[in-house]
């Protein structure tokens, strides 16, 4: 069944402020309901708070990583139905690689990403 907007839940990972009230204020304006966490300790932490379709994961954060996060998350995967998609401006080939190893679905650059292609690209992966 294809979940519309307002049934979507998405974690947002992101160290910067700025750049995370955003992201925020954009999928609030899609009506996705959202949460905010500020590297992969406390999105981990927000797991237990939120059940998420999609979780938005930036790669370069501080205390734990995009790719630690993802590698943990990895093992808790049986239980969790969550879809990453990484959203970040590191574009190293190797932890790009790394991050689809480890079960990301997508790959977005934030500097060539509208708002637009952001929730296209969210309400695909979700429905995918």
């Amino acid at each position: 069944m294809k979940k519309v907007a307002k049934d979507i839940r998405v974690l947002v990972v992101e160290d910067e402020p700025t750049l995370n009230a955003a992201y925020i204020r954009i999928l609030e304006s899609e009506k996705m309901q959202t949460q905010a966490s500020f590297n992969g300790e406390e999105a981990l932490a927000r797991l237990e708070e939120m059940d998420p379709d999609i979780i938005l994961l930036d790669l370069k954060m501080p205390k734990m990583s995009g790719l630690e996060f993802l590698a943990t998350f990895a093992k808790m995967k049986p239980q969790r139905k969550a879809k990453v998609i990484i959203f970040s401006n590191y574009d190293k080939q190797a932890e790009i690689q790394e991050a689809f190893k480890l079960g990301a679905a997508k790959y977005m650059l934030k500097a060539w990403a509208s708002p637009k292609e952001l929730i296209k690209v969210i309400k695909e992966t979700v429905n995918a």
